[in-house]
C-alpha cells in the first residue's frame, strides 16, 4: 500500500537525494535559466549516498529505464481498467506466459478459441455471443496481457545490459531485483485473479483484484522512487523550511498516505463487486446518509468488504476524509511554509484530489461509463505519483534551521 511504501522508503537512510521533477506539467509552468525556484528554495540533500557510486553519465540511462517501467505500468493500468469495464477479463481462459503472446491467426484458430471460452460460466451467463463480439473482448484481455509481458522485457533487457556492464552497484541491484520480484508477483496474481472467475461464477474475486491493483501501484511507486533517487544531487544549500515545518509536512503526508492506501483498496473492492451500480445518487444513498441495506449480511464486519452497498459507502467516506486531509494540509502549507516546491506539491495534490472526487461522483451518477471509469482509475495513480513525489522531496529535505 502507499503507506507501506512511505514507511519502507523513509527507513532507507542511504536514500538521500532530492527531486521535484515528477509531474512537472502539474507543478510548474517554466524554469528560470539559473535554476528553478524549487532548487533555490529547497535544502540540499546529504552529499553522500549509494548513488554516488554511480557516475553521473550513467544515471540518465538508468533513470530512463526506470521511468519507462513506471510509464508502462501506468499504461497497463489504463488498459486493465478498460478490460474490466468492458467485461473482457475472462475471455482468455488459459495462462500461457510464453506461447500466449501469439493470438489466433486464422478462422480455425478463432473458432477453437471461442469454443473453449464457451465452456466457461462467463459465456454461459451472457446468454449468447457472436464470434465478432468475442473478438472484441478477447482483444482487450490480450492487449492487457501483452503489455504486461512487454514490461517484463523493458525491465529485463536493460537490466541485463546494465548488469553485464557493471553499472548496477550492490544497492541498486538489490532494489532492482525487488522491483522485478514485484513484477513477477503481479503476473501470478493476475492469473489467480482470472482463475477465480473461471470456476463457478463469472466474476473474479474482488480480494484478488485488490491485490493485483495494489501490486501495480507498488511497482509504479518503486520505479518512480528509485528513478528520483538517481537524479544528480541538487546544487545550493539552505532552505526556507524549518525543522518543525518539515515534521508537520511528513506527518500530514503520512495521514494522507494512509487514507490513500485504504481508498485504493476499497476502490478495487468497488470495481470487483461492481458496487458502482448501486445507489447512483449523491450525496444520499436510498434517501439517507447510509444505505438502508448497509448491514444486510449476518456477519457485521463482512458487510464492509463484501456487501456492495456498504463497500460503496466506505469508498465515499474515505474519499471525503482524504479530501479534507489534503485540503487541511494545503491550508497549513500555504500559511506556514514558504518553500516554493512544497507549495507547488500541495497545490497539485489538492487540485488532483478535487478532480478525482468530482470524477468519482460523475462516474457514479452516470452508472459507470467506460470512459469515466478508466479516467477515474488513471487519475488515482497520478494522484499517488504526486503524493509520492512530495513525500520523496520532503524526506530528503534538510531544514534550513
Amino acid at each position: 500500500t502507499p503507506q507501506g511504501v512511505a514507511a519502507s522508503m523513509c527507513a532507507l537512510e542511504a536514500w538521500d537525494d532530492v527531486g521535484v521533477r515528477l509531474m512537472d506539467g502539474l507543478l510548474s509552468t517554466g524554469r528560470a535559466s539559473g535554476g528553478s525556484d524549487a532548487t533555490r528554495d529547497r535544502g540540499s540533500a546529504a552529499a553522500t549516498g549509494w548513488w554516488t557510486e554511480i557516475p553521473a553519465v550513467r544515471r540518465r540511462p538508468l533513470r530512463t529505464w526506470l521511468w519507462s517501467v513506471a510509464g508502462m505500468t501506468f499504461g497497463v493500468l489504463v488498459v486493465g481498467g478498460i478490460t474490466r469495464l468492458t467485461l473482457s477479463g475472462l475471455s482468455i481462459v488459459d495462462w500461457k506466459p510464453l506461447m500466449g503472446v501469439i493470438p489466433p491467426l486464422n478462422d480455425a484458430q478463432w473458432q477453437a478459441t471461442f469454443e473453449l471460452y464457451r465452456q466457461f460460466p462467463d459465456y454461459q451467463s451472457r446468454g449468447g455471443m457472436s464470434l465478432d463480439e468475442f473478438r472484441f473482448i478477447f482483444f482487450w484481455e490480450y492487449l492487457h496481457r501483452l503489455l504486461a509481458r512487454t514490461i517484463g522485457l523493458v525491465f529485463l533487457v536493460p537490466f541485463t545490459v546494465f548488469w553485464l556492464r557493471g553499472w548496477l552497484t550492490r544497492p541498486l541491484l538489490r532494489r532492482s531485483l525487488l522491483l522485478f520480484a514485484l513484477g513477477a508477483m503481479q503476473g501470478v496474481m493476475g492469473w489467480l485473479m482470472v482463475a477465480s472467475g473461471l470456476v463457478d461464477r463469472p466474476s473474479v474475486s474482488h480480494y484478488r483484484l485488490a491485490a493485483h491493483l495494489t501490486l501495480a501501484f507498488l511497482i509504479f511507486g518503486g520505479a518512480v522512487w528509485l528513478a528520483r533517487d538517481l537524479r544528480d544531487p541538487p546544487h545550493g544549500s539552505g532552505a526556507s523550511v524549518t525543522r518543525a515545518q518539515r515534521v508537520l509536512m511528513l506527518r500530514s503526508l503520512s495521514v494522507i498516505g494512509g487514507l490513500l492506501s485504504v481508498q485504493i483498496v476499497w476502490g478495487a473492492f468497488v470495481a470487483g463487486l461492481r458496487a458502482g451500480k448501486y445507489y447512483p445518487t449523491f450525496p444520499l444513498m436510498g434517501g439517507g446518509l447510509v444505505p438502508p441495506d448497509m448491514l444486510r449480511l449476518d456477519a457485521t464486519l463482512l458487510n464492509f468488504v463484501a456487501n456492495p452497498s456498504t463497500v460503496q459507502w466506505v469508498h465515499r467516506l474515505l474519499g471525503t476524509l482524504l479530501g479534507v486531509a489534503v485540503f487541511a494540509t494545503f491550508i497549513r502549507v500555504r500559511r506556514l511554509v514558504r518553500d516554493t516546491a512544497s507549495r507547488r506539491y500541495s497545490t497539485a495534490l489538492t487540485t488532483l484530489v478535487a478532480a478525482q472526487y468530482s470524477l468519482g461522483v460523475m462516474t457514479l451518477l452516470l452508472l459507470v461509463p467506460v470512459s469515466l471509469g478508466v479516467i477515474h482509475q488513471a487519475t488515482a495513480m497520478i494522484l499517488f505519483g504526486v503524493w509520492l513525489a512530495w513525500l520523496h522531496y520532503t524526506v530528503r529535505l534538510q531544514p534550513g534551521r
